[in-house]
């Protein structure tokens, strides 16, 4: 066993705080479905989350903070990841939006353009836009250039 086995990466415990919030919007009507199961899977390979994460963090995915990235890039494909997942979920009665916010403030967005950032990833998803183009409409919100 190597030290870094024994002592998780800051990226690590980020990747881990991101999947559960992922997995927090999935639940939010009580149970995952197959899609939202399989893009589960997908993410957890993506950010190198193990089996036994995967299952813990599915049983209690409140017991894992959400650890902001410090690259405004990385917030918003993190932000990307968890718009995406809402729409997995075609329940319309369910409202997602309360859960966003908390998650974008969360992930560093400012308090007082939360609600606009949360709005415009919404609006952009509708017309399943790719990260890029999300990023730049995002980032258009947030009146900041890159």
């Amino acid at each position: 066993m190597s030290i870094s086995d024994l002592y998780p990466t800051g990226l690590h415990q980020q990747n881990i705080g991101h999947f559960a919030a992922i997995v927090r919007l999935a639940l939010l009507n009580h149970k995952i479905n197959p899609d939202e199961y399989k893009l589960l899977e997908r993410l957890a390979i993506r950010l190198d989350i193990t089996k036994n994460e995967f299952e813990s963090i599915l049983k209690k995915p409140s017991n894992y903070p959400v650890n902001p990235p410090a690259s405004y890039d990385e917030r918003l494909s993190r932000l990307y990841d968890l718009t995406k997942m809402l729409f997995l979920d075609k329940n319309p009665t369910i409202d997602k939006t309360p859960m966003l916010d908390r998650i974008a403030v969360g992930l560093g967005f400012q308090i007082e353009n939360v609600r606009e950032t949360v709005k415009e990833a919404i609006k952009f998803f509708l017309k399943e836009p790719d990260i890029e183009d999300f990023k730049a409409a995002i980032k258009k919100v947030n009146s900041i250039k890159h």
